[in-house]
């Protein structure tokens, strides 16, 4: 599946910013998709993941009770609602997505991800 993230850009610490995730696949309710990120010399770092109902969730520790991941079905959309960003969210986002049909237990391993997108650059100054 190709993924196509949008929805990056400048913005200050406190503000909020909704990344979202196309996919060209007819079969997007048969991806667990998820984010990654990647910040300046840093390793990349998982950021969360949804079921393919979108029911379920999990989330990086650093992001849980501001980032929101969604996703929509009917229009092979997933989204991140990122709040209260802080400086240290600075990084390229990246939209992933996992050809199995239920979360793996290994959720947070970049190599669980068959298809990621381009990535989306989101920079948060203070």
């Amino acid at each position: 599946v190709q993924l196509q993230a949008s929805g990056g850009g400048l913005v200050q610490a406190g503000d909020s910013l909704r990344l979202s995730c196309a996919a060209d696949e007819y079969t997007f309710n048969n991806y667990v998709m998820g984010w990654f990120r990647q910040a300046p010399g840093k390793d990349r770092e998982f950021v969360a993941v949804i079921n393919l109902s979108g029911t379920r969730t999990y989330y990086a520790d650093s992001v849980k009770g501001r980032f929101t991941i969604s996703r929509d079905n009917a229009k092979n959309a997933v989204n991140l609602q990122i709040d209260s960003l802080k400086p240290e969210d600075t990084a390229v986002y990246y939209c992933v997505a996992d050809r199995s049909r239920v979360v793996n237990i290994k959720y947070a391993s970049d190599r669980e991800y068959e298809d990621w997108g381009q990535g989306t650059l989101v920079t948060v100054s203070s």
